[in-house]
Formats: C-alpha cells, structure tokens, sequence
C-alpha cells in the first residue's frame, strides 16, 4: 500500500525559509511523478511543483519559481520543497502527489493526475 506522509509545515514570517519532507513508502518509486500542491482556505487547490523520480524532470508553478526548490532523496525515498523568501500568500496545506503512470507534461499541473496523496501539512505565513 502506497503511502506518502509529509512534514516540516508551520507557523513563519514574511520572508523565511521552510523545507518540507514528503516520505513515500509501499512500493518502489523509480519511474514515479512527484508534485506538490497546496490549498488555501477558500480556494482550488493549486500546482506548486513536481520532479521525476529520476529527477530528469521538474516543473514550477510561476509563483513559486526562484523561491521554492524540489529534490528528492533516492536512498530515503523523499521528496523535499525547500521555501525561501515565503510570502503570506503562500499560505496553504501543503500535500505531496504521487503518480507511477506516465504524466504528460501538459498534464502535470492537474491534480487529477495523481493517485496517491499525503494528508498534507500546514504552512502559515505572517506578514
């Protein structure tokens, strides 16, 4: 069964730095899409970022390019998202996706294209 847990959300200022650990467990995760999304109270939930497990591949939303990195960690079988320069409107659960299907790249922003989800992690920041 697979199983993606994150972590590493809380309560920051304007302008700090959090990084976010989604573990993934269950299954091997070589040929996997990875992404991450977040929604903020009272609205869709939105595309932040997404990597090939290969790590070949990776995307950003434009709002969170140049602030936010993904990586991910073979060996420990995590994905990370690395925020800096956090703004209040990056305010949002953030969850992890998961996809062992090939995604099509103008599909990698549609939630729909992942199965697996975490139970995502709040992040909160003041201004």
């Amino acid at each position: 069964q697979v199983q993606l847990g994150e972590s590493g959300g809380g309560l920051v200022q304007a302008g700090d730095s959090l990084r976010l650990s989604c573990a993934a467990s269950g299954r091997s995760f070589s040929n996997s899409a990875m992404s991450w999304f977040r929604q903020a109270p009272g609205k869709e939930r939105e595309f932040v970022a997404s990597i090939t497990w290969s790590g070949g591949n990776i995307y950003y939303a434009d709002s969170v390019k140049g602030r936010f990195t993904i990586s991910r960690d073979s060996a420990k079988n995590t994905v990370y998202l690395q925020m800096n320069s956090l703004k209040p409107e990056d305010t949002a659960v953030y969850s992890c996706a998961a996809s062992f299907l090939p995604v099509p790249t103008s599909l990698i922003y549609r939630h729909f294209s992942y199965k697996y989800w975490g139970q995502g992690t709040q992040v909160t920041v003041s201004s």
